[in-house]
C-alpha cells in the first residue's frame, strides 16, 4: 500500500466569485479557444488537398500512422506542436514529435509529414528532430522514426522567403545523424519505419537505426536519386531498382523487416518495440497519488493576462499535488521564494515557486534547497512566474549577485531531472535562477500567460528613454518629449508582442503550451518518463562563494 507524505493539505483563499477571477477566466478561455484553433491548423499538415494526394497513394497521413502505432487509449504528449507560429512555413514545422506508449513501453516518437513539403527538413522541423533526440538521450527512452522525407529544404532562403527564418551553415549540420548513432552506444534503442523517399543525408536515418522496416512499392533509400545518379554517373536507374524495400530486405539488408503495406510495417514496428526488454532504471510512483482537493478548474482564472495581478504559487501547488499536500521549506524566511516537497501522481517532487522578486535571501534559501533533493534523489519542479532578481544599493550590498550566484550554481550542477512550467512572467536571469531551458531542465511548458524576454516591455522601453534622454543631454540639444513618448508606445507594444508563449513556442525554446487544467497531468507524464533512466542527486557542486 502507497503511503502519503504526512504535511497537511495547502488552504486556498482564492475566491472564484470575484470580479478579477471571472476576468482572468474568461481571458484564459480566450487564449486557450485560439490556441486550439492553431492545434487544428497544426494537425491539417500541408492541407486537405495534400492529404487526399496521400490517401490516394494508399498513405496515411503521419498522425494516423502514430495513432495506429500507439498502445489503444494510451496518451501522446506532443511536443512543440506549433513551431514555426509566426513565420512563413507551416504551423508544426513539417514534423511531428511526441511521446506515447508502444507495446508498453514510453517511446520518443518523430514522424515526418510528407503533406508539407513531400516531408522536406525546414528549420523547425530540424529543431524538434534535434529535440527528439535530446529527449531519448537524456531520458533514456527507445526512439521511434517515421521517415518520409524529400531530403534539406533546398528552395531559395530555405523555403521562408529569407524573412521569418534563418538556417545555420552547412559546416554546422549533421548533428543529428551523431546523437542517433550515440543512443546505441548508450544502449538506447531506435526503431525506423520508412514510409517513403529517405533520400541523401535522410538515407542515414535507418542506416543508423538498430531496427529497420522497410515497406514494398513504398520505401526509397539512397544517397542519390535517379536524376543525380544519372547527372554523376551516366548510370540510368528508377527508384524501385535504385532503393527499393525489396532491393534493402534481399540485396542490401538495410531492411530488417519487409512489410507489405502500411499497416503491417506498424504491426512490425510493435513487435521489434516488444522484444526490446525494456526496463526503467528510475523509480516508480512510491506515494499516495489521490486528487488534488481543490479543483484544477480554478486554475483557469488565477494569472491575468497583464500579470499585473499578484499570484500565490501555492494556489498552484494546491491544484497539482497529490491531495493538495505540501511541506513548506523555511516559510518564514525568504518568502518571495515558496519552496517545499509534494507528490505528483505518487512521484515525489521537491516544487520552486516564485511569489515575487529573487531577494539575496530566497536565492540563498533556492541553492539550499536545491541541494537538499539532490541529497535524497528527488527531482525538481520550478513553477516560473519571475521579473528577475532584485537591484538597488541595499541589495547588491546584500550580496545579491553573490547569492544569486549561489542559486544558478545550484541549478546548473543539480543532477535530479528538472521540470519547469512557467505561468506567467520569466524576465532576465530570473529566467536562468528557475531553470530556464538553457539549464538542462528536462521538460519547459507554458501557460498561455507566459511572458519571456531580456525584461519587461514598460523597463525596456522605459531604460531606451533614459538612454536617449542621456545623449542629448551630453550634445546639449533640446529633448523632444512627444517623440520620445511616440517611441516609447512602439517599442512597448513590440516588446510585449516578442515576449508572447506563441512567440516563444512557435520558435520551438519550449515543449509547447498548455491548459493550466491540464499542468498535473503534463507533469506526472514527465515525471514518469524521466524515471526510464536513473534519479541521481549530484555528488558535488561547484565552488560557492559564502
Amino acid at each position: 500500500m502507497a503511503r502519503s507524505l504526512l504535511a497537511p493539505p495547502l488552504r486556498s483563499s482564492l475566491d472564484p466569485g470575484s470580479e478579477s477571477f471571472q476576468r482572468n477566466r474568461a481571458d484564459m478561455l480566450e487564449q486557450l479557444a485560439a490556441l486550439d484553433e492553431l492545434l487544428e491548423e497544426a494537425a491539417a499538415g500541408g492541407g486537405e488537398k495534400a492529404t487526399e494526394r496521400l490517401r490516394q497513394r494508399d498513405k496515411l497521413p503521419i498522425r494516423e500512422r502514430i495513432a495506429h502505432t500507439l498502445d489503444p487509449d494510451s496518451p501522446f504528449l506532443e511536443i512543440s506542436p506549433l513551431a514555426g507560429w509566426g513565420s512563413d512555413y507551416t504551423v508544426g514545422g513539417g514534423m511531428v514529435v511526441g511521446i506515447g506508449v508502444i507495446a508498453g513501453v514510453e517511446c520518443v516518437v518523430m514522424g515526418n509529414d510528407p503533406t508539407v513539403l513531400g516531408g522536406a527538413l525546414t528549420p523547425y522541423a530540424l529543431k524538434k528532430w534535434a529535440r527528439a533526440l535530446e529527449i531519448a538521450r537524456e531520458n533514456r527512452m527507445p526512439y521511434v522514426s517515421f521517415v518520409e522525407s524529400a531530403g534539406a529544404d533546398l528552395r531559395p532562403g530555405g523555403g521562408g522567403g529569407g524573412r521569418s527564418a534563418q538556417t545555420s551553415h552547412f559546416a554546422e549540420s549533421g548533428r543529428q545523424f551523431y546523437e542517433m548513432t550515440e543512443l546505441s552506444k548508450l544502449g538506447i534503442p531506435s526503431v525506423c519505419v520508412v514510409f517513403g523517399s529517405s533520400t541523401a543525408g535522410g538515407a542515414y536515418q535507418p542506416g543508423l537505426s538498430d531496427y529497420v522496416v522497410v515497406i514494398d512499392q513504398q520505401s526509397k533509400v539512397f544517397l542519390a536519386g535517379p536524376p543525380l545518379v544519372k547527372m554523376a554517373t551516366g548510370e540510368e536507374s528508377d527508384d524501385e531498382t535504385l532503393g527499393g524495400a525489396r532491393l534493402h530486405a534481399d540485396v542490401s539488408g538495410l531492411g530488417d523487416y519487409f512489410a507489405e503495406d502500411e499497416m503491417d510495417a506498424i504491426r512490425l514496428c510493435r513487435e521489434a518495440v516488444s522484444h526490446l526488454n525494456w526496463r526503467k532504471a528510475g523509480p516508480e510512483p512510491s506515494l499516495t497519488a489521490d486528487e488534488p482537493i481543490h479543483d484544477p478548474e480554478e486554475l483557469l482564472g488565477l494569472v491575468s493576462r497583464d500579470l499585473r495581478q499578484p499570484v500565490d504559487v501555492r494556489d498552484v501547488i494546491a491544484r497539482v499535488a497529490d491531495g493538495s499536500r505540501f511541506e513548506e521549506f523555511k516559510p518564514r524566511w525568504g518568502p518571495t521564494l515558496v519552496c517545499g516537497w509534494a507528490s505528483i501522481h505518487g512521484y515525489p517532487v521537491g516544487i520552486l515557486g516564485n511569489n515575487g522578486v529573487l531577494h539575496p535571501d530566497s536565492a540563498q534559501k533556492a541553492a539550499h534547497f536545491i541541494q537538499l533533493c539532490n541529497r535524497i534523489d528527488v527531482p525538481l519542479v520550478f513553477l516560473q512566474n519571475i521579473t528577475g532578481y532584485m537591484v538597488g544599493k541595499d541589495f547588491e550590498a546584500a550580496g545579491i549577485v553573490k547569492k544569486g550566484s549561489q542559486m544558478l550554481n545550484a541549478v546548473t550542477n543539480s543532477t535530479v531531472p528538472h521540470l519547469t512550467v512557467i505561468i506567467g512572467s520569466s524576465y532576465g536571469a530570473g529566467t536562468y535562477g528557475m531553470s530556464g531551458r538553457a539549464f538542462g531542465n528536462r521538460f519547459t511548458f507554458l501557460w498561455p500567460t507566459a511572458k519571456i524576454a531580456v525584461m519587461g516591455p514598460k523597463q525596456i522601453a522605459g531604460v531606451m528613454s533614459q538612454v536617449r534622454r542621456g545623449q542629448a543631454a551630453r550634445k546639449g540639444v533640446p529633448f523632444d518629449e512627444e517623440e520620445d513618448a511616440k517611441i516609447v508606445a512602439m517599442v512597448e507594444a513590440g516588446q510585449e508582442e516578442g515576449s508572447l508563449a506563441l512567440r516563444a513556442t512557435g520558435a520551438v525554446s519550449d515543449d509547447g503550451i498548455i491548459d493550466p487544467r491540464d499542468t498535473r497531468t503534463v507533469l506526472g507524464m514527465c515525471l514518469s518518463f524521466v524515471a526510464n533512466g536513473p534519479v541521481e542527486g549530484a555528488e558535488q557542486f561547484g565552488v560557492f562563494r559564502l
